[in-house]
């Protein structure tokens, strides 16, 4: 079944997958950086760096073709959008952008039927 899942998988569903572990590795070494022990959990680093974790699981369990990943990859990407209206209005709309992207690519036949084969 793996080799069917690799051969099977779509080029959107590889890229939004490496995109998403890329992003979350990056900005969890960015923030792990300013962690700070003396600190105590209330923290903002904590919470964001949780954050990154979910986009590189989803990233990661993308690629081995699971769908309730490709739930999380938009739920994360969701949280995004939303968080983005606490800054600037380009903010906003770049990841609006990437929101889009991220529904085509993870949501088209082919996706689909690469995640259908999960679950078969």
């Amino acid at each position: 079944m793996r080799e069917r899942l690799e051969s099977g998988r779509p080029p959107s569903v590889t890229l939004v997958s490496l995109l998403l572990i890329a992003a979350g590795a990056v900005g969890l070494v960015y923030h792990v950086t300013e962690l700070n022990p003396r600190q105590s959990l209330e923290s903002d680093i904590v919470w964001v760096s949780l954050v990154r974790v979910l986009g590189i699981v989803a990233g990661v369990f993308m690629l081995r073709g699971h769908n309730w990943a490709r739930v999380l990859a938009m739920a994360w990407i969701a949280f995004h959008v939303a968080i983005s209206f606490l800054h600037s209005r380009q903010q906003v709309v770049m990841h609006a952008m990437v929101l889009a992207v991220f529904a085509f690519s993870l949501f088209r036949s082919a996706a689909n039927q690469y995640f259908r084969a999960e679950a078969g």
